[in-house]
Formats: C-alpha cells, sequence, structure tokens
C-alpha cells in the first residue's frame, strides 16, 4: 500500500447491504472505514450524510446488490451524489455483484436492457469508475463510458475445490454458455471435461443430454451464479443417475433466493463451494457449504487502482 499523503487520500465507505465484506476490504487495507450516515425519512425516502472531509480523497463505495435491490441501487446512487456534491477527488463504485447482470440484451420484443440503464445511472450520478467481481456477461463493460475492473474470484474457488482433494475428478459446464469458464476450471484442477445440454423454458429447465463421461468420477459442477438452486438440484440428479460418485458444485455469487436453502438442505452434494459477494446470515449456510471471503481480492485491486498499478496483473498466469 501506498505510504505518506497516498494513504491519508484513500477512504472506502460502505452502504448498508453487506457491512461484513466492506469492514473486511477495510481491514485488509488497513484502513478505518469512512464514517457514514443513512437513514429513512418517515416518507420513506433515504437520506445520506457523508460524516468526514472527502475532498480531492480517492473514495471507493461498496455496497451489493442484496434485497431489496432496488433499494441498495438508490442508495447506492445518492451515496456516489453525495460525493460528488462534497468535491470527492474520485469516485470508484465498487459492486462484488452487479445489479440487473441477467438483464444484458433484448431477446424478446417489448422488454428492457437494465444492466444499461444501471450503468447510465451510475455515471450520472458521478461514479468515475467500477469496480465489480465476475459479471454475469462480460459485455457489460461496454456499456459505460468509464474505466470498469472486472475482478474474477474463479481462481478462489477452484484452489479450494482443488483442496477438498475430491477423487476422479471431472468439471461439468451447466449449459454451453458457461463451457469456457469450466474449461479454465478443468485445467486450473487437473480434471476431465463434461457439458450438459440443457434447455430453459420460462423457469422450467430440462436436461436432454450429457457429453462427457461422468460415471465413478467426483462430478464438480460449476457456474457464476446460485440462485434458487432449481438447476443445481436437477442437474444434481442427473449426474447421479449417470454415475457419478459424489457430486460438488462451485460458484462466485449465491443469492441464494427463495427456496435455494430448503433445496441445498435435501441435496446429495458432497460440498457447496461460494463467496461472501453476497451476505449469506447463518439460517442460510447448510453443513456442506464453505464461503470464501472476497475482501482480500477487492482490497488488493483497492489498492492498485489508488496507487495507479496494474490490476489485470491479479489474474496472470
Amino acid at each position: 500500500m501506498a505510504t505518506g499523503s497516498a494513504t491519508i487520500d484513500l477512504c472506502v465507505l460502505g452502504g448498508r447491504s453487506h457491512p461484513e465484506l466492506t469492514a473486511g476490504v477495510c481491514q485488509a487495507l488497513g484502513v478505518t472505514q469512512g464514517a457514514l450516515e443513512i437513514f429513512k425519512f418517515a416518507n420513506d425516502n433515504t437520506f445520506v450524510r457523508i460524516g468526514e472531509n472527502v475532498r480531492a480523497r480517492d473514495v471507493f463505495v461498496v455496497q451489493t446488490p442484496s434485497p431489496p435491490v432496488d433499494e441498495r441501487v438508490m442508495e447506492l446512487l445518492i451515496m456516489i451524489d453525495a460525493l460528488r456534491r462534497a468535491s470527492a477527488g474520485r469516485i470508484t463504485a465498487v459492486l462484488p455483484y452487479f445489479p440487473y447482470a441477467r438483464s444484458d440484451k433484448k431477446d424478446e420484443g417489448r422488454i428492457p436492457i437494465t444492466a444499461r440503464l444501471i450503468a447510465n445511472l451510475l455515471e450520472s450520478a458521478g461514479a468515475d469508475r467500477i469496480l465489480t467481481l465476475d459479471l454475469h456477461a462480460p459485455q457489460i463493460q461496454g456499456f459505460f463510458n468509464i474505466p470498469v475492473d472486472n475482478l474474477s474470484a474463479t481462481d478462489l474457488v477452484a484452489d479450494h475445490l482443488r483442496g477438498l482433494n475430491l477423487p476422479d475428478p471431472v468439471v461439468v459446464a451447466p449449459d454451453v454458455g458457461r463451457a469456457a469458464l469450466c474449461r479454465g476450471y478443468a485445467r486450473r484442477l487437473g480434471a476431465g471435461l463434461a457439458l450438459m445440454d440443457k434447455q430453459r423454458e420460462r423457469s422450467e429447465v430440462t436436461i436432454r443430454n450429457l457429453i462427457g463421461n461422468v460415471r465413478g468420477t467426483s462430478a464438480i459442477l460449476l457456474d457464476d451464479e446460485l440462485d434458487t438452486a432449481g438447476s443445481l438440484q436437477r442437474a444434481t440428479e442427473y449426474l447421479l443417475v449417470h454415475g457419478a460418485a459424489r457430486v460438488a458444485y462451485g460458484c462466485v455469487h449465491a443469492p441464494l433466493s427463495g427456496p435455494a436453502v430448503e433445496r441445498l438442505r435435501n441435496l446429495a452434494v458432497q460440498a457447496v463451494v461460494v463467496t461472501d459477494s453476497f451476505p449469506i446470515p447463518p439460517a442460510k449456510r447448510v453443513p456442506q457449504m464453505h464461503v470464501l471471503s472476497v475482501a482480500p481480492l477487492l482490497a488488493e485491486a483497492i489498492r492498485r487502482i489508488h496507487d495507479g498499478r496494474s490490476v489485470s496483473q491479479l489474474f496472470e498466469a
């Protein structure tokens, strides 16, 4: 970390969405979290007051769009606006998970591209830079006219899975869209690769075929997000029926929406490896779950951005 005046110039603030992650980032950086007051008026309007001088400082605002998502997004926009009006030198929005990332294209008539709308709102509010983690679709970076650093926690997840020493591992891509992601995992794990032919119609998922052999292996399903766990449930059942000796699962983001926790409790999965890009309270942590912290990764990226050093070097082999 830079010393002297550069250390004073760095400021990390956190919204109300994930205080544990913000605290972890500050601890990894060795800085005290910036003072911030957020509350709601009786009319449900959100109010933000920055509690210290941020003039000409390099400010990083950490906010994960956990439920209620729209409220968290609005809170972030208000924080950025308050910082801009307080003459912050540079404002970086740190979004461990990018809101509305799945709405990244117009694939049917009369629907929005909400990820692009979020990009416009962040820029209009006054963000100078975006720091995010494992975007659902890399093209979202192109929605911005400001720099976007898209970090990856896949190495973190892969290293933990490798440490589980699962015998005869085969990485299984849940669909064609995740084939490239899973090929990288397989290479890192020294494992074989299989591919599921999956079709989704509305909320219904059908697995039509499996390309590759999983019989007698440790099938490792890998994806970018664990939402309701419906796809994971069907994939696990399919792999076990087709001879897998055991199934493990890994992903970066774990919103764990709706019936996800109940499904995980009843699922014959040996390990579920996720990160804390979303807050995961004790009530949502099933026995086979391994939660890895992304705070050190975010902190190192913040340190490099602040010092004017390369962020991409974090992921160079």
